[in-house]
């Protein structure tokens, strides 16, 4: 078996660009993934142009062999973009090969370790819990309450009624993230406020949900370590990212003074950034982006060197059912596996272009049983969504001077 040609095909969902990646086989099995960097869509288009003339023609079984082709071929070692290219073409590469040998990817990875997936559904603005079916009355007021949410109303009365809607829909975790309104965002107001947030979803749900923050990078070490502190009574899951990524080593400093669960890791590219931080422990959750990390083939290292250590991976799952399934299957292969990111369930985005062979049963994903990564992809449905550019808000402090989003 030959690869024969390699497509990107980005398509635009709401909320979202996914970046498909097709490797074609001259054995008619094709294999769907997906890219990372999602805003930078024409980039990752231009790379994988680059990149698939050194796999057109090459045995698409041989994963491991064509990836340190593509990471290692250009002399420059892959970053966030290279490495998302890189992703979206590995995926494609384990979906082939589940394909071929009849398998679905996780037992091709060790075999599952687990009878189902435990998701975590809120990321930090707070949307409502979606349903593939009409809302109920509790969703309806709880979708209420995320409009005041994401319009940067930082009222903890607000944040404690959805945290309680979530409960009653079986939601076990619970995250929250500094919110202030438009692009404007004064890190130690909004670190102040998420804090007035958490001690009242904490007083009104009690320890019947797990607590999560996510800061996104928005603070400096001195703030951090403010906020934690700060936080320390509340007995947070974790704090995830409150110091920008390429500060690794500024995790050091964060560990000697808090004691949080720390979380970091969606924004780093490959083994190597992870290094520090799970060598001397400075965090106990790795968030590995699969999509912009290298895809599984890396994924898979990163979470064995976590497991050395003792920390769990946590995947960064942002995008769509591609980038669902590859965390799913991760998990399933992986006994350091915690609770997993779904932002989009799966049959909520674009059900004409994915078909899943999982889906979302109340907090948890299902296990599939199909060969392969289990999303079939719908290229003619696909057209109907062509990608758009878009950007994420640029945050900025009241004197103009820009801070991460």
């Amino acid at each position: 078996m030959k690869i024969t040609n390699i497509d990107c095909i980005p398509v635009q969902a709401p909320g979202r660009t996914l970046v498909v990646v097709l490797v074609e086989t001259d054995a008619g099995i094709t294999g769907v993934g997906e890219a990372g960097l999602q805003r930078r869509w024409h980039a990752i288009a231009g790379a994988i142009q680059h990149l698939k003339r050194w796999l057109i023609g090459e045995d698409p079984m041989r994963i491991e062999h064509l990836w340190q082709r593509m990471f290692r071929g250009g002399f420059y070692p892959a970053d966030r973009l290279i490495g998302s290219a890189i992703a979206g073409m590995d995926i494609a590469l384990w979906d082939i090969k589940g394909q071929a040998l009849g398998a679905p990817i996780y037992e091709l990875m060790g075999g599952r370790c687990r009878d189902y997936v435990q998701c975590f559904l809120t990321p930090g603005y707070i949307p409502a819990p979606r349903q593939t079916g009409p809302a109920s009355a509790t969703d309806v007021k709880t979708q209420d309450c995320c409009k005041q949410m994401t319009s940067g109303i930082a009222d903890p009365k607000v944040a404690a009624e959805v945290a309680r809607a979530c409960l009653a829909n079986g939601h076990r975790y619970f995250r929250l993230g500094p919110n202030m309104p438009g692009e404007l965002f004064e890190p130690r107001q909004a670190a102040a406020q998420l804090l007035a947030q958490l001690q009242t979803v904490r007083a009104a749900v009690g320890d019947k949900l797990e607590l999560m923050v996510d800061l996104h990078a928005r603070l400096n070490p001195p703030e951090a370590i403010w906020f934690c502190r700060e936080a320390e009574p509340l007995n947070l899951f974790l704090v995830e990212d409150p110091i920008r990524s390429e500060h690794a080593h500024g995790y050091r400093h964060i560990r000697q003074h808090v004691n949080v669960p720390l979380a970091a890791g969606e924004q780093w590219a490959h083994k190597w950034e992870f290094r520090q931080a799970i060598e001397e422990e400075l965090i106990d959750f790795a968030r590995i982006d699969i999509c912009i990390a290298g895809g599984l083939t890396e994924a898979k290292k990163i979470a064995a060197m976590a497991e050395a250590h003792a920390i769990q991976i946590l995947p960064h799952n942002p995008l769509g059912p591609i980038n669902t399934a590859a965390a799913l299957h991760l998990d399933l292969a992986c006994p350091n596996a915690g609770p997993q990111e779904v932002v989009f369930p799966p049959a909520t985005m674009l059900p004409d272009v994915f078909e899943c062979a999982f889906e979302l049963k109340g907090t948890r994903l299902t296990i599939p049983t199909s060969p392969g990564l289990g999303v079939k992809f719908n290229r003619q449905a696909a057209r109907a969504h062509p990608a758009e550019m878009t950007e994420p808000p640029h945050f900025h402090r009241e004197d103009g001077t820009y801070t991460n989003y």
